[in-house]
């Protein structure tokens, strides 16, 4: 066979073998694309799922934040009318069966009425999730450490609103000023405003899934993908858990604060109305009414001070919903309201 000829065969051989390679490789080029998009779209559409689940739990917890603090703050009305009451007894021993209620202290009701109105003040305008931070912490322990002085030495309660606020939040060791170690700074950069408050609520482990990103690799993104999904599902599964307990555990109080309500406004009759002050001169009916009140306004102090989140010990951890405490005082204040009725 001519020479010429045997170069050329070799020439289209080694060419269509090229043109086989090329074709592979572009294959293989466009399968990496797509997987990568793939994981990248994937991955988007957990982090939506993520957020959607977080804006929706920290609503929950901010409403529960609001009406312990409320709550909170209404005992200086309470307080103020005790203080009319002469000759009143201690009101120890309230309390009956297996529920424990904490004795009626005018001091401590007062400054816990104080520091929540301090905190109530500081919350217009404040990020979602922070009033759901006090609730997280536990509401009546934000009202009195707001009374007590910030990392400067200078009197929390002295400080403006929002100032006063992130103080308390910063004392507390928690909140959307200091969420995991991650402080504000990282959660509006990276989670944005709806999810400001997550840190407290979630734990150390959101901010280890917030610091990663999905490689240009498409075997890597994959996988990376993967990884944060599973982080993601256990998170949202969590938050979840916290948003039903948080509305359990608001309809009881609110049951409670009706019935308190209705006592405080016949302790009102009572004193300002009728003006009598004389507790030695009430009858039966008007004592039991008075005492039934100091139970509520210790059944209420004591479902106020319950911390909704019990803090994960390890830093990149997840936090767990405090069931055990929840569950005691919905079944504590069904028992009371039953008692009351």
């Amino acid at each position: 066979m001519p020479l010429p000829l045997i170069l050329g065969m070799g020439a289209a051989a080694a060419a269509a073998v090229g043109a086989t390679s090329g074709v592979q490789g572009a294959v293989k080029m466009k399968k990496a694309s797509d997987t990568q998009k793939k994981a990248q779209r994937k991955h988007q559409r957990n982090l939506k799922r993520f957020e959607q689940e977080t804006e929706t739990t920290n609503q929950e917890m901010d409403d529960l934040g609001k009406l312990e603090l409320s709550i909170l703050k209404d005992f200086e009305t309470f307080s103020d009318l005790m203080e009319k009451i002469q000759n009143r007894p201690e009101f120890k021993n309230l309390a009956h069966e297996e529920v424990q209620i904490p004795e009626y202290n005018p001091e401590e009701l007062k400054k816990t009425s104080v520091g929540a109105g301090v905190l109530l003040g500081g919350l217009g305008g404040a990020a979602l999730g922070t009033a759901g931070g006090f609730a997280a912490a536990g509401a009546t322990t934000a009202a009195v450490m707001a009374l007590g002085t910030a990392s400067t030495g200078t009197a929390i309660a002295s400080l403006s609103g929002a100032a006063a606020v992130n103080a308390t939040l910063a004392a507390l060791g928690g909140g959307a000023l200091a969420a995991g170690g991650g402080g504000m700074a990282l959660g509006s950069a990276v989670l944005g405003a709806a999810t400001l408050g997550v840190g407290i609520l979630v734990g150390g482990i959101i901010f280890n899934l917030v610091g990663k990103s999905i490689s240009d690799k498409a075997d890597e993104a994959w996988n990376q993908m993967k990884e944060a999904e599973d982080e993601i599902n256990q998170i949202c599964q969590y938050l979840n858990d916290l948003y039903v307990s948080a509305g359990w555990y608001k309809d009881s109080l609110l049951l409670v604060q009706k019935q308190y309500e209705q006592h405080l406004q016949a302790m009102k009759s009572i004193i300002l109305e009728e003006g009598r002050t004389d507790w030695n001169a009430y009858t039966s009916a008007d004592k039991i009414t008075i005492e039934n009140t100091v139970l509520l306004v210790g059944l209420l102090y004591k479902m106020c001070k319950v911390q909704v989140v019990l803090q994960s010990q390890d830093r990149e951890g997840m936090n767990q919903v405090n069931h055990k405490e929840l569950n005691q005082n919905i079944a504590d204040a069904k028992s009371i309201l039953q008692k009351i009725a």
